[in-house]
């Protein structure tokens, strides 16, 4: 019932004309970004940039967990799982491509080890099934998904099985969208899923060093409404502040279960995030005593951290920090599809290019129904 009234067409459209009216009054042109590919989806979906006057804007920026994976850690998986270790991957992530063109999937062809599952418990399983075998779980997601991992950590790895360790750790994430000055944000929408677990605390000395607008959002369309009434009343009366109108899930503290079973088996270093740059204390790292699972020490693989590349021509990277929208790429729709994705933003169901172009798709065919 409550999440029905977050769907009300009639709320909905007081909280349009509210958005207008403030948008007029602050007369200015205004730059909102979120950073999670639910809250992308909620606005593509519900068509709620078409309710937004023309000072106001919201693009997507990096809050897609397989886009923004370096084809480094990509590159070697595949190149273990050539080696006859099984490589076990998320469906998303088994699509996308590395360096060379070629993703975990495609090497099945090449005889790689790979293997789909749908999460660490089912890692644990096959590895504990299979002791004669060797196995990788590549470990991809935000804040969200990382917490199951520690928490199998803490129980005990089977011997046989190591990690390709590729969490990232979103508040310095947002902190780095905040600080650009080739974005120019005026405000961010915070993920809901991931703050969920970090909670609001993590992202205040971002909040002070910047002193914009952050507000925490949950995944309707009313959420998001809502959430840009406030970012427009904090610029509107000048009062700054971290907000929180995912208050039914989101807290100031976040979950201190899941984050104690952080603190007990990850430390935070510099990372790359693919597409964006090398950000401080942007990704887990095992400590010490767990360093053993860590199929790059395990297997003797040395971790460059080098910048990445994407598909010639495709403009995958400024899709992810929000530099440019999916339809300015010269590869959207035609060499890049949903069906033959180039780059991850169109491989993933969270990455923006995929999110538009299924939508475009539903609108062509409601156009169609109508004729």
């Amino acid at each position: 019932m409550i999440l029905k009234e977050y769907k009300d067409p009639y709320l909905a459209k007081k909280l349009s004309e509210k958005i207008r009216i403030l948008a007029e009054e602050i007369e200015e042109d205004l730059l909102f970004m979120h950073v999670c590919g639910s809250h992308e989806w909620t606005i593509s979906h519900h068509g709620i940039r078409s309710l937004l006057p023309k000072n106001i804007e919201i693009r997507p920026g990096p809050g897609c967990p397989v886009c923004i994976t370096p084809s480094e850690d990509i590159d070697n998986a595949i190149k273990l799982a050539l080696e006859g270790i099984t490589v076990l991957v998320y469906g998303d992530m088994s699509r996308s491509k590395g360096t060379f063109g070629n993703s975990l999937l495609e090497s099945r062809s090449d005889g790689a080890e790979v293997q789909v599952i749908y999460s660490i418990h089912d890692a644990i399983k096959l590895a504990k099934t299979s002791p004669e075998k060797e196995f990788i779980f590549f470990g991809v997601g935000f804040d969200t998904t990382s917490p199951p991992t520690a928490y199998e950590i803490l129980k005990g790895f089977p011997p046989n099985l190591s990690i390709i360790l590729s969490y990232r750790y979103m508040p310095p994430i947002v902190g780095a969208v905040l600080q650009s000055s080739i974005l120019g944000i005026d405000g961010v929408i915070n993920p809901g899923h991931s703050s969920t677990i970090t909670g609001m605390k993590p992202y205040y000395p971002y909040f002070l060093e910047t002193k914009k607008p952050q507000v925490f959002a949950g995944f309707e369309p009313i959420d998001i409404l809502i959430s840009i009434v406030m970012l427009l009343n904090q610029i509107k009366n000048n009062d700054y502040k971290l907000e929180n109108e995912y208050t039914r899930s989101v807290t100031w503290d976040g979950n201190l279960k899941a984050l104690k079973k952080l603190d007990q088996v990850f430390d935070l270093d510099k990372s790359y995030v693919r597409g964006v740059a090398h950000i401080e204390e942007s990704g887990f790292t095992l400590k010490d005593k767990y360093r053993h699972l860590d199929a790059y020490l395990k297997y003797g693989i040395r971790k460059k951290n080098s910048n990445d590349h994407f598909v010639y021509g495709a403009r995958c990277g400024e899709v992810i920090i929000g530099l440019c929208e999916p339809t300015e790429c010269p590869l959207y729709m035609k060499e890049c599809t949903p069906h033959s994705p180039k780059g991850p933003t169109m491989v993933s169901f969270e990455g923006t290019c995929r999110i538009w172009s299924e939508h475009a798709i539903i609108k062509s065919i409601k156009k169609i129904q109508k004729v």
